[in-house]
């Protein structure tokens, strides 16, 4: 900082001010008494002197961004348990590196795009950079709630490399068919129950593996999903919402013979499973990989089935809010948004009832068309 006073031009009798401060510079004319103008440019400097150390003082109740970060998710929210794991895991290993140490404010846009663009660089998939942007976005969405910034500079920030939903290649009806054929053979149909389950509900292996007979209504032909298996815990369902799903007559008969057969092995004195699948979600994984495997099948994950579970009855022409409703989306556009590209194409004969009205002549022509 330099505040300094001179002649302009030298012997004119003009004196002037000259400010250097912080890299910015400024001079202004303050007449012919130069006691007057060293007088100006002391009173410049303690006021120049006095605006840094406020900002000093500012700047040192602003808080580093891990230590916001810990008093945001120490906060009551509702957050799945697995949700705020793999939110802690992105912390310490990607994000406190880059930005534990450097205050909120401080943190600029061009910072979190390289940030992003560098994870991209090192091989992480733009859905795993997606999971590291969440926590940050909520962190930064509390400071400018709390009023420590303005704006969020991580809003509207796009990953590299983000595909579209189009990427989710579910199994085909004919697919899913021949998955089941060859679970039937699989360490004597051990899992053909679950994955069976995971076709016919769209359930996810969570909700699946959490599962008790007491959820199951025989009569009603429907399952109660009020909870999901993380880890060896049970929690709520991912919207901490409970659903009922249909069971098909497949599905039902299935589920009462493996009912029955565990009431056969308690009375033989074997301890009864509390949950139906007493299973962890990587042994299903390995059966399912291996199964699709000697099928000849693709291979997709567990979460696959949920989704092949939604094209499937889309392509068969159901409607999209039941299918929403058994997936347990919080909301139908989140269905429409996975899945619409599955529904265009399907509807032609609900479309081809609005031509019922016209005569002979113009509907013949038209049906020559779809032939061709």
């Amino acid at each position: 900082m330099g505040v300094k006073i001179r002649q302009k031009p030298a012997g004119s009798g003009n004196w002037w001010i000259f400010i250097n401060h912080n890299g910015q510079r400024k001079s202004k004319r303050i007449g012919t008494d130069k006691k007057v103008a060293r007088e100006v440019a002391k009173k410049i400097e303690a006021k120049l002197t006095l605006h840094d150390l406020y900002l000093e003082r500012l700047k040192a109740k602003v808080p580093k961004f891990k230590e916001y970060a810990e008093h945001v998710f120490a906060l009551p929210a509702e957050r799945k348990q697995s949700t705020l794991h793999t939110y802690r895991n992105r912390l310490n290993k990607h994000i406190y590196p880059a930005f534990g140490n450097m205050r909120i404010n401080d943190i600029r846009r061009k910072d979190l795009k390289m940030f992003f663009d560098k994870l991209a660089i090192q091989g992480l998939k733009p859905k795993t950079i997606t999971t590291v942007k969440e926590p940050i976005s909520i962190v930064l969405k509390h400071a400018v709630d709390t009023e420590i910034i303005e704006h969020s500079p991580c809003q509207g920030l796009t990953i590299a490399g983000a595909k579209n939903n189009k990427s989710v290649d579910p199994l085909t009806e004919q697919e899913a068919e021949q998955l089941l054929e060859q679970v039937k053979g699989y360490f004597d149909g051990k899992y053909y129950a679950v994955i069976l389950l995971l076709l016919r509900t769209g359930a996810r292996i969570g909700e699946a593996l959490a599962l008790t007979w007491a959820d199951i209504d025989f009569e009603g032909r429907t399952i109660e999903i009020s909870k999901t298996k993380w880890k060896n815990t049970i929690t709520t369902p991912k919207n901490g919402k409970s659903r009922r799903v249909d069971m098909t007559l497949m599905l039902l008969n299935v589920l009462r013979e493996l009912k029955q057969k565990h009431w056969h092995e308690a009375a033989k004195g074997e301890s009864l499973p509390d949950a139906i699948f007493p299973f962890s979600p990587d042994s299903v994984g390995r059966a399912l990989t291996k199964c699709l495997k000697d099928a000849g099948l693709k291979r997709v994950r567990l979460h696959g089935l949920r989704h092949s579970y939604a094209s499937i009855r889309l392509m068969r022409g159901h409607t999209i809010s039941d299918v929403s409703y058994q997936l347990g989306h919080s909301d139908i556009s989140l269905t429409f948004k996975v899945y619409t590209h599955w529904i265009p194409g399907n509807f032609k004969a609900e479309v081809d009832e609005l031509d019922t009205h016209l005569s002979a002549p113009y509907a013949q022509p038209i049906k020559r068309a779809l032939e061709i």
